[in-house]
């Protein structure tokens, strides 16, 4: 998110979307069933597949966005509900289902926090993308009944306009599905523009997937609640977005978006 213009007796802020942390029922890590020394490489050929099976579904994303200045005072909220559908050739199209209503105050969305909703919190460490990572197994933990192995990852590299998920993933020791993660889009964005510094923080996520018929795990829940430090004061957004209402349609079928309202 880029600056607001505000009064000088507010706080100025840019802000990448945050988060607000998912209470789950999660054991300490522990050691628990020795990893596969492939655990990686298998991790990124079954989020391959996850990838090729989202694109056999449409589905709805409503992001709900609320904020709050450094001395508590509720500001604004951003809404929207956007129809999401892939191609067969497995390109993302959008249309809304309920059209954008934004009464922000200190925050601004930016274009990287929509490729941030796009592509890092769902998080889909493919084959394709796992040689940006370094990974490290940190041992395994319950979630939600679900026998998982966490692994932490960072990018390895980030280049001008480049963005990456830093954090923890936690995958099913059952079929090295991940079902859970928790971490940041990386990097935050400090420049000058204009004579004027510039930021756009990123705070910290939770996304929770949920299992489909198919046996794969998609999106479910991104949760965010998080103090974003700007120079000018500190802003407090909490983040919601939900994927829901999960159809699955064949590539000959014709797919009607209702008119957004």
């Amino acid at each position: 998110m880029n600056q607001k213009k505000v009064r000088k007796d507010s706080p100025k802020a840019v802000a990448g979307v945050g988060v607000w942390i998912i209470s789950l029922l999660v054991c300490g890590i522990g050691l628990g069933q020795n990893p596969p020394a492939d655990l990686v490489k298998r991790v990124a050929e079954r989020e391959t597949q996850t990838e090729l099976a989202r694109a056999s579904y449409t589905y709805r994303q409503a992001v709900e966005l609320a904020e709050w200045d450094a001395r508590g005072t509720r500001g604004g909220l951003h809404t929207e509900t956007r129809e999401i559908l892939f191609s067969p050739a497995g390109e993302r199209r959008e249309s809304f289902h309920q059209q954008p209503h934004d009464t922000l105050r200190f925050l601004k969305l930016t274009p990287e926090d929509f490729a941030d909703l796009r592509e890092v919190q769902p998080a889909l460490i493919t084959q394709e993308r796992l040689p940006f990572y370094r990974a490290r197994v940190k041992g395994a933990e319950t979630v939600d009944g679900v026998e998982c192995f966490v692994i932490a990852l960072e990018p390895r590299q980030i280049l001008d306009g480049q963005r990456f998920f830093e954090g923890l993933i936690w995958v099913a020791q059952s079929d090295f599905s991940i079902v859970r993660t928790e971490g940041k889009a990386v990097p935050a964005l400090v420049r000058r523009k204009n004579g004027h510094r510039e930021e756009n923080l990123f705070p910290r996520f939770t996304t929770v997937r949920q299992r489909m018929p198919d046996g794969f795990w998609l999106p479910g829940l991104t949760l965010a609640d998080d103090d974003l430090p700007f120079q000018h004061g500190v802003v407090r957004m909490r983040l919601k977005v939900e994927y829901k209402q999960y159809r699955r349609f064949a590539a000959e079928s014709s797919i009607q978006f209702e008119p957004p309202k």
